[in-house]
């Protein structure tokens, strides 16, 4: 009994260290596991988002190519009216489907500024289509829609924590048309 009580220290010792070795990879696990559902979402709500604003910028620039006969200083390539309405129309489809995976994953302010984006888009598109407002002014709507297209894109990154800095283009585009 007496070399039994000698060795209680070590063996209360052994089983501590066990009991802290299966607590610590038990803990470990969870992060590992909490780190990689992490990734595979925001893998997946970078796929929603870019596919949501290439569907976006396809009808933004078939609404530019169809209105350009009615704009001397565009500078985009013209198409067919009847053909840039028909791919407009398969693009706003595309954009449609890709909606559903932008309000299944992003967060709200992501959600907000897609849906600001798309209104300023859709003002072009009417404007492709014949319907636009008789105040209806395409340097001021290209504008909107540049500025919403850049806070969509600053609430995407906040959203997947890309922190590289300002990537926004409208001021850029504005310099630019302005210089040349």
């Amino acid at each position: 009994m007496t070399a039994f009580l000698n060795q209680l220290p070590a063996l209360m010792g052994v089983i501590v260290g066990v009991l802290g070795t299966l607590l610590t990879a038990r803990l470990n696990d969870r992060a590992q596991w909490t780190r990689a559902l992490s990734v595979r979402w925001d893998e997946r709500r970078l796929d929603a988002y870019s596919e949501y604003a290439r569907a976006l910028k396809e009808v933004h620039l078939l609404a530019h190519r169809i209105t350009a006969p009615a704009r001397p200083a565009s500078r985009a390539h013209p198409i067919d009216r009847g053909t840039g309405l028909e791919l407009m129309a398969q693009a706003d489809a595309q954009r449609t489907k890709a909606w559903e995976g932008v309000l299944l994953l992003g967060d709200a302010d992501t959600v907000a500024a897609a849906r600001d984006w798309r209104w300023a888009v859709l003002q072009l598109e009417r404007a492709a289509r014949g319907i636009a407002d008789d105040d209806f002014d395409w340097v001021a709507a290209v504008r909107r829609v540049d500025e919403g297209r850049d806070r969509f894109y600053d609430a995407a990154r906040a959203s997947l924590t890309v922190g590289s800095g300002d990537v926004a283009q409208a001021r850029w585009l504005i310099d630019r048309h302005m210089n040349s």
